[in-house]
């Protein structure tokens, strides 16, 4: 005889225990303060731009699409695992106190993301519509609460549903109705907004009607919904500290292997290096968190007006590119011939060190390019020096005592 109530209890400790394991490695002391110093560098020259706002900025497009995403993007989180597909499948009928804790507990986890968002959007909408105030602002994250629940809710029914098609269709119809009401309503027109509301509501009334037709749960789509966010958790993770029971996918990626291990000598002493250049670029983690802070620090570097603080972001996305990379040490640690065959350990650090100062070297060239672009010549010409003389000495000095 299962217990819903006990059984949820036992899952979302097991659950929160296994998170918190990871999460203090995330929000360390290195990211803590580079985060804090890139939120308050946009904080300031965000402010800044809201005094000279265009007129004809799309503000009510900009809050319709965010509060919008936020409130079509509900996942429920089941914390269902693999053998529950054998063991709780005949008790399906028990679990319903269950799946509604699941439901309050998604719903609750998510919502630090609206009032994020809302509080930075907030100085944008009051900037633009100056005569609506606060108080309706507050109404309008009131609607957004409210929405997201309907929204869940439908989500939830929407699982029983095994096409994925239909699944994809009910997004993005729901996604587009999300952003119409909130396009609206920022812009006070409650007749538009209403009407949109009511066809959303026809919409989670039609995929009640076909949830009702489903003889009951998809079991195997919600553990494999489950288990993609915790790999995208454990990813995340994998960037801070090892995550033993990760797995991790491998991509060919023909054309950039060959050029990124073209020039490596074919000699025994080499071999580290053709290996993490072949890993950095097929695992599914490097690359992708590489050129996403390329992107990122890059877009402060170009759109930030101050050249010394242009500067001090490219620096500071220099370190978190190398400060991430880190991991590729501890990438193979668990393959047996790494120990058996005759390889010194100063060729796998000398390689690993080589590798980050390469590429350190090429995404310091790429932030010059973006002040050449600009015509600042000073800023290309001390991005270059002080890029390059910080990889080295991060490379030769922390990188390489964390290695030993």
């Amino acid at each position: 005889m299962i217990n819903a109530r006990e059984f949820w209890t036992k899952r979302f400790s097991e659950h929160m225990k296994e998170t918190s394991r990871y999460l203090k490695y995330i929000f360390n002391g290195h990211i803590a303060v580079a985060m804090l110093f890139f939120i308050s560098a946009l904080a300031y020259y965000y402010q800044q731009w809201l005094q000279d706002l265009p007129e004809s900025f799309p503000t009510p497009l900009v809050v319709g699409v965010a509060f919008g995403f936020l409130a079509s993007y509900s996942p429920v989180r089941t914390l269902l695992k693999e053998p529950d597909l054998v063991f709780l499948l005949p008790a399906e009928y028990k679990l319903g106190a269950y799946f509604k804790r699941c439901l309050y507990y998604s719903y609750i986890v998510q919502l630090y993301v609206i009032f994020l968002v809302a509080a930075a959007l907030g100085p944008l909408y009051f900037a633009t519509f100056p005569q609506l105030g606060t108080r309706y602002y507050l109404m309008m994250i009131a609607v957004v609460l409210f929405v997201k629940g309907w929204n869940m809710v439908s989500n939830w029914w929407m699982l029983k549903e095994r096409n994925p098609r239909l699944r994809l269709l009910d997004q993005i119809a729901k996604f587009l109705l999300n952003v119409a009401i909130f396009y609206f309503l920022s812009q006070g027109n409650w007749v538009f907004a209403g009407v949109v509301t009511v066809l959303l509501v026809g919409l989670v009334l039609y995929t009640y009607t076909i949830a009702n037709q489903k003889a009951g749960l998809a079991w195997d789509l919600l553990v494999e919904k489950d288990q993609q966010r915790m790999r995208t958790f454990y990813r995340i993770a994998n960037m801070f500290t090892d995550v033993p029971h990760l797995k991790n996918t491998v991509k060919k990626r023909h054309g950039l292997v060959s050029a990124v291990v073209s020039r490596v000598p074919y000699r025994q002493d080499q071999t580290f290096s053709y290996l993490y250049r072949i890993t950095f670029i097929r695992s599914s983690d490097y690359l992708g968190m590489y050129l996403r802070l390329i992107a990122i620090g890059g877009l402060a570097v170009w759109f930030v007006p101050n050249l010394w603080v242009k500067a001090a972001f490219a620096l500071l996305f220099l370190y978190l590119s190398a400060f991430q990379m880190m991991t590729l040490w501890n990438h193979h640690r668990t393959i047996a011939w790494m120990d058996i065959y005759p390889l010194q350990r100063d060729w796998k650090e000398q390689a690993l060190l080589r590798w980050l100062q390469q590429i350190m070297y090429f995404q310091t060239f790429l932030f010059g390019l973006l002040f050449l672009m600009q015509w600042e010549w000073f800023g290309m010409v001390l991005v270059w020096t002080s890029g390059s003389l910080f990889s080295y000495l991060f490379i030769q000095s922390y990188v390489k005592q964390k290695l030993t």
